[in-house]
């Protein structure tokens, strides 16, 4: 856990803290600024709930039953009933990091005043969190609108002692036997409380946050990938000058990408050993246009970031405590915002596998290698080398091309059509992290390919650079030989990029990426 507690203001979070909470445990703590904007709002909560007049989910029922008034001795009930009722997820157990990410996203609106929550609400979030209790939240139930309702009413029921949990051991347990060894007490939800905490876009959120971080890392990977296959199949780096990119057409993420790859190739005796063959004019599109299209995710990142920035810095509840101290009914709680840029996302996420796929069929190939044995096979014919990888991260590629399709054009309706238009956001997030896992599956295969190639180039080598990614590989998969398991190999290089291990290894020589 992480010595230095991210404190929850009254303003909003950065991405990093974001991911230092959800993936590693880093411990919360709340300012004492916040303390007392929960003490003010809630305030004037409890003095509305005294009064005789309407209010959305202070003296009312929710969504469609809104016109419902709700008596004075009835108003506590009503929070722990919309609790309870909200719970109704199904499906898979949602991710331990999704989880404490939403956890924190809530705590982090509660804490800005405008949701009328009493401190020990807050509170107790954070004790939860710094105790690494996760609610045991389910697939499906948010329709990414009203706020993610059932995955977060799930988070909810841990307050009031109730549902599954699991503990700091990841054992599944009841709620309320692991609050009290952690001496964390449940909560007695008052008025608007059981609202406040499930009414917000935390979880698609939490996921486009952690979405962002990932393809960030993968899009380095695929520059490195990238100028391994250009090593393997004798490509020029010339294309990747920098006076080709930035003075021609200055896209951030394009000049961003040429650079790490022209970085990468530098000083190889591979690329050096063909500079001056005039036979070759020109490198296939998937070899000359990788940073375009590298770069073009990059830039639907930075897009996505933005957005990001903007939500994490939002106070999304419905009715909202306004500076002013009026309660005001909203509609930030719809999730068109992020659920657009989670399916941006999907789809540059996707071609970016497409590419890197393209490059691996050609370095299979014995028409387009470059003189590169079939499959790169031993002994061809009676080893197959890799030619079933080309077919696993083919599978992977057209599966992401279906996770491409968008979440965000599909709505329907709810709540005896009260709730007449909703975002999908949360299926639009679900989504992008499998088409991550399978981006980082493909690169794995393609970085796989390419190194197995160099081999075959020998006694020419790749980059310094390049040949510390190499070195790095060799340390998990052997040289080329008779065929073996090549879902072995497949997987230790998997876990090689997702250590971060290849990128640490280049950057020894080639110095920072981008």
């Amino acid at each position: 856990m992480s010595s230095s507690p991210v404190a929850i203001n009254t303003n909003g979070l950065d991405r990093d803290s974001v991911v230092e909470v959800a993936r590693n445990n880093a411990p919360v703590s709340i300012t004492r600024g916040a303390l007392e904007a929960l003490a003010k709002s809630s305030k004037i909560v409890e003095d509305l709930a005294k009064s005789n007049q309407p209010v959305y989910g202070i003296s009312t029922g929710f969504g469609a039953l809104s016109t419902r008034h709700i008596a004075p001795n009835d108003r506590v009930a009503l929070q722990i009933s919309l609790i309870r009722s909200h719970a109704a997820g199904m499906g898979a157990i949602v991710e331990t990091e999704v989880v404490r990410a939403m956890q924190l996203l809530r705590l982090r609106t509660l804490c800005s005043g405008a949701t009328g929550v009493r401190p020990v609400v807050a509170e107790t979030i954070a004790a939860l969190l710094n105790a690494s209790i996760t609610p045991v939240v389910y697939e499906y139930g948010s329709l990414g609108c009203s706020g993610d309702l059932a995955p977060l009413a799930h988070c909810a029921l841990t307050l009031i002692g109730e549902g599954d949990v699991f503990d700091k051991s990841g054992r599944r347990r009841p709620a309320l036997e692991v609050l009290a060894e952690n001496n964390i007490k449940p909560i007695v939800l008052r008025e608007k409380e059981g609202l406040a905490l499930i009414n917000g876009t935390d979880g698609m959120l939490g996921m486009l946050v952690l979405a962002i971080t990932d393809v960030l890392e993968l899009c380095t990977l695929a520059d490195i990938a990238t100028a391994l296959s250009v090593e393997a199949l004798l490509g020029t780096d010339q294309v990747f000058a920098p006076e080709l990119h930035e003075p021609l057409r200055n896209h951030s993420g394009q000049v961003a990408s040429a650079a790490n790859i022209f970085k990468l190739l530098e000083n190889s005796p591979l690329v050096a050993s063909h500079r001056f063959d005039d036979t070759r004019t020109q490198d296939a599109y998937s070899l000359r246009c990788a940073p375009q299209v590298n770069g073009a995710v990059r830039d639907t990142v930075s897009h996505a970031l933005n957005v990001a920035h903007r939500e994490l810095a939002a106070r999304i509840d419905n009715p909202v405590v306004t500076d002013s101290g009026e309660i005001r009914s909203n509609g930030n709680f719809h999730g068109a915002p992020v659920a657009y840029v989670l399916d941006f996302l999907a789809i540059a996420v996707c071609d970016l596998g497409s590419i890197s796929e393209r490059r691996t069929d050609r370095m299979l190939d014995t028409s387009r290698s470059m003189g590169l044995p079939a499959f790169l096979a031993h002994n061809a014919g009676v080893d197959s080398g890799l030619m079933i990888a080309q077919y696993t991260q083919a599978s992977m590629v057209s599966e992401n091309k279906r996770l491409a399709v968008p979440a965000s054009v599909d709505s329907i309706p709810s709540s005896a059509m009260q709730e007449d238009h909703v975002s999908m956001g949360w299926n639009a997030a679900r989504k992008l992290r499998l088409a991550i896992d399978n981006l980082r599956r493909i690169l794995a295969i393609e970085i796989l390919t390419a190194t197995r190639a160099i081999d075959f180039r020998a006694p020419l080598e790749a980059s310094p650079a390049l040949m510390r990614v190499h070195a790095e590989v060799r340390k998990a998969v052997v040289a080329p030989g008779p065929d073996k398991i090549l879902a072995d190999e497949m997987r230790l290089v998997d876990d090689l990029v997702k250590s971060g291990a290849l990128r640490r290894a280049a950057e020894i020589v080639a110095g920072p990426l981008n």
